[in-house]
């Protein structure tokens, strides 16, 4: 596993939740769990930083850090109505002209459109700050109801939890869906959501379906290798196919269909990370039948094979 230098960026009053996201998936070792990431945090100016909760950070590194990072981490910013700093601007900049990944949560997307790495993207913030983010960045496509959106060399998430989402899907794009499913376990943490989902809060109250979905979610999970349907998810919960599809559209975003299909690749790239069985039988034991059928759902949602993935995040892979 080759280790990923992962740099968080803090800015004066600093978001406290925002920056734990990053440091809870990229910077804790955990028992068990090889190390995937180095995990340090700068400031514009060494010294001490401000935050939102009260106390204050002391933090030896400059910019300068930004230099060496892999993946440049956002964590809020919340001087949205004061211009950006040019020292911070320009770093940004030229982290990303070398190759870092540039990765913004919540409102670390406003610092980010300011480099104009932005413009003519997609992107997405905090539902409550998204008519703001689109009225002064009128060249970003905001998607306001989105979790995150990657677009490779940078990607932006909305608010709360959805920070800790896209930092455990980078991982996931990084090191293989079982190393991040280890980290969610331990973090007690969903394995995944995907980008695509609506935010939650996005939603007038009057729009919002209260039933939640989690039960048949969790049902149907555990029963990936049974030829389930759309129609036996819609008897499991109660409801008519028309109703459940409206449901997963306002909770989760997405149909019924691609909800399962999103599941079955997820437990297919988990048993080629961690077991040798031939690709045949994970695909009967995700749901999809055939290793024809798998290969084909593979290519078209990870684009790649099942062959090149488990040489690159088998259990034998290097570390």
């Amino acid at each position: 596993m080759t280790i990923h230098r992962v740099v968080a960026l803090v800015l004066p009053p600093q978001s406290t939740f925002e920056l734990a996201c990053a440091a809870e998936v990229f910077g804790v070792l955990r028992p068990g769990l090889p190390a995937g990431y180095n995990f340090d945090v700068c400031a514009e100016l060494p010294g001490t930083v401000p935050t939102l909760a009260g106390y204050d950070m002391a933090i030896t590194s400059g910019l300068p850090a930004l230099e060496t990072a892999d993946t440049v981490v956002i964590p809020g910013w919340q001087r949205r109505e004061q211009p950006a700093p040019p020292a911070v601007i320009d770093a940004l900049r030229r982290a990303h002209r070398r190759g870092a990944r540039i990765v913004a949560i919540c409102s670390g997307a406003f610092l980010l459109a300011h480099t104009g790495l932005l413009d003519q993207r997609r992107a997405t913030t905090h539902w409550r700050m998204a008519a703001e983010f689109a009225a002064r960045f009128p060249g970003v496509h905001v998607e306001a109801d989105t979790l995150y959106i990657d677009l490779g060399d940078v990607a932006t998430s909305a608010g709360t939890a959805a920070g800790v989402d896209l930092c455990l899907h980078l991982v996931r794009s990084d090191h293989g869906a079982a190393h991040a499913n280890q980290i969610a376990r331990h973090m007690v943490m969903p394995p995944h959501r995907e980008g695509g989902q609506l935010q939650y809060a996005a939603a007038p109250p009057a729009a919002r379906t209260p039933e939640s979905l989690a039960p048949v979610l969790d049902w149907a999970a555990e029963r990936l290798h049974e030829p389930l349907t759309v129609d036996d998810l819609a008897v499991r919960a109660n409801l008519s196919p028309r109703t459940l599809a409206r449901r997963f559209t306002a909770q989760l975003g997405i149909s019924p269909g691609q909800w399962l299909l999103q599941r079955r690749v997820t437990a297919a790239r988990a048993l080629l990370e961690e077991t040798d069985l031939p690709v045949e039988t994970i695909a009967t034991r995700v749901g999809l039948s055939t290793a024809t059928n798998l290969r084909r759902r593979f290519r078209t949602t990870v684009n790649t094979t099942p062959t090149a993935y488990r040489r690159s995040f088998g259990r034998g892979t290097s570390t």
